[in-house]
C-alpha cells in the first residue's frame, strides 16, 4: 500500500516537474529541479518508514566538486544519497534511463551524463563529458564503482570509470559506506520494507599522486575505506 501511494505522488510529481521544465527551459535555469527531486526523495524515504542514520557530512566542503563513491545494495541506495549528500550532484546512467518519457527529459537538462555500457568508447566519452563538466561548471557525480547491485549483499570488485573520471577532473574521491538497504530492498524485489538504514562519509581521498599507472592502488585505497565502513555489530 505504501509503494502505490508513492507511485501516485511520483506521477503528481512528475507532472509538476514537466510544467516546471518547460518555464526554466528559455532561462537555463537548472537547480530547483534539482531541489524538488532531493524533496522528493525524503518525502519517499518518510512514505516508505525508512529511517536513515547519517554521519560524516561534515567532512565534506559544499563549494568543492567531488566524486562520490558508494557500495551498492539495493535500488534504494542512489535516490537516498542523492538526498544526503549536501550538493547538488549528478548521476552518470545507462542511456535506457534517458529514454523514460519526461523524466529522461529533465534528466538530460539538468546534465545528468547518459552512457553506453556496450562499447568503452561510449564510456570514455561520458567520462571526459563529466569531467568537462566537473572542471567547468563545478558540478559533484555520484559513481557506483562496482557498476551493479550486489545480488549477496557483500562488496564486489570495482571498475575502473569513475577512478578514472576522479583522475581526468582531478576532483578527490568521497567514500560512502551503505549499511541496510539490502536488507530492505534486495535485488530482484519490487517493493521495500520499513526499517534502519545507516550511511557513513568519510573524508574525501586526493588524486593528487596518482594518474593511470597507479590506479589500482587508488582503487584499493577507496576500496578498503567503504569496506571499513561496513564492519560492525
Amino acid at each position: 500500500m505504501r509503494t502505490v501511494f508513492l507511485l501516485l505522488i511520483y506521477v503528481l510529481l512528475t507532472i509538476v516537474l514537466f510544467i516546471l521544465l518547460l518555464v526554466f527551459l528559455p532561462f537555463g535555469i537548472r537547480d530547483p529541479l534539482l531541489r524538488i527531486s532531493k524533496w522528493a526523495m525524503g518525502l519517499s524515504a518518510e512514505i516508505l518508514g525508512i529511517k536513515i542514520e547519517v554521519s560524516g557530512v561534515d567532512k565534506i566542503d559544499h563549494k568543492t566538486p567531488y566524486v562520490y563513491m558508494a557500495n551498492h545494495l539495493s535500488f534504494l541506495d542512489g535516490p537516498m544519497l542523492f538526498m544526503l549528500i549536501p550538493q547538488l550532484i549528478r548521476v552518470i546512467l545507462k542511456k535506457e534511463v534517458f529514454r523514460v518519457p519526461i523524466i529522461g527529459q529533465g534528466m538530460r537538462y539538468v546534465r545528468f551524463v547518459p552512457v553506453d555500457r556496450k562499447g568503452g568508447r561510449g564510456g570514455k566519452k561520458s567520462i571526459d563529458k563529466a569531467a568537462r563538466l566537473m572542471r567547468e561548471k563545478g558540478y559533484s557525480f555520484l559513481i557506483f564503482p562496482e557498476g551493479t547491485r550486489s545480488h549477496d549483499g557483500r562488496i564486489q570488485a570495482f571498475r575502473r570509470g569513475g577512478f578514472f573520471l576522479a583522475l581526468e577532473s582531478q576532483a578527490s574521491v568521497v567514500p560512502i559506506s551503505i549499511r541496510g538497504t539490502y536488507e530492505l530492498m534486495p535485488r530482484g524485489t519490487k517493493f521495500a520494507k520499513k526499517g534502519r538504514v545507516q550511511v557513513l562519509f568519510h573524508a574525501p581521498v586526493s588524486v593528487q599522486g596518482y594518474d593511470t599507472t597507479n590506479m589500482p592502488g587508488l582503487m584499493d585505497r577507496v576500496k578498503g575505506i567503504i569496506e571499513s565502513g561496513l564492519k560492525g555489530p
